[in-house]
């Protein structure tokens, strides 16, 4: 049953050092291209993929994000759910464009994007590269959008470093089987065993990867995560854009 794309995937992990060797012309198209293979919905294809190569633009979104690895990897990609193409078929054919404001195409788009974003990590990671998601790219969405000139219909939506790893770190635990995997129809209640289990194996990767200055469960984590919102500049930025308005 096992194969090595099953290995691949069950081997992830994120990389947040990279060796300073930058991906190949031709690396960088076969990602893409692995990107682009993703399923799609209705074939709308609603998302494009932003590589960063502009040091400037790399270093303010590593300083908006707060990750050096931002701007420190092989290649930096921004993937972005996009309804601003259809927008512009809708107009070149005449067409009533109002639908791309719904909520419905808002989440075809996000959806696109994160298909087509972990098709490439896949084959990434086939490649023996490495990779990391960088959803604090929206930490300040205005200026990611002004910097990747974004136009409207758009939402960037993360970032994706990629490159020779330059570290291997320890896999990060995962929830049990059963707490994720429902059989017919949602069971409302984890076990409590499964999740005191489960915060023991995350506590002790967090001590292991700290050094012990670390002490953090899993549901600790969750619990002080509910405290307060954050991002919360996203909705208005979504309206602004044309997105998610009904």
């Amino acid at each position: 049953m096992y194969n090595s794309t099953i290995n691949t995937l069950l081997n992830h992990r994120s990389i947040r050092k990279f060796k300073d060797q930058p991906l190949t012309d031709e690396q960088i198209k076969l990602l893409v291209t692995c990107a682009q293979a993703a399923s799609t919905s209705s074939f709308t294809q609603s998302f494009s993929i932003i590589g960063v190569e502009d040091p400037e633009i790399k270093k303010e979104l590593s300083q908006i994000s707060g990750q050096s690895y931002v701007e420190e990897n092989g290649y930096f990609f921004v993937f972005v759910a996009d309804q601003y193409r259809n927008h512009q078929i809708g107009d070149q054919h005449d067409a009533d464009t109002s639908v791309l404001d719904t909520t419905q195409r808002l989440t075809v788009a996000l959806g696109d994007a994160a298909f087509a974003a972990q098709n490439m990590a896949i084959a990434a990671e086939s490649m023996g590269l490495g990779i990391c998601y960088i959803g604090s790219i929206q930490n300040n969405i205005q200026r990611t959008a002004d910097l990747l000139q974004l136009p409207k219909y758009t939402f960037p939506v993360f970032g994706m470093a990629v490159g020779y790893p330059d570290q291997t770190p320890e896999k990060k635990p995962r929830l049990p089987f059963n707490a994720v995997f429902h059989k017919n129809v949602y069971r409302k209640t984890t076990s409590n065993d499964e999740l005191n289990g489960y915060d023991d194996q995350v506590a002790n990767y967090y001590s292991t990867r700290s050094g012990g200055q670390r002490n953090e469960t899993w549901t600790q984590q969750i619990a002080e995560g509910l405290s307060a919102p954050a991002r919360m500049a996203l909705k208005p930025f979504l309206e602004k854009q044309q997105l998610g308005k009904r």
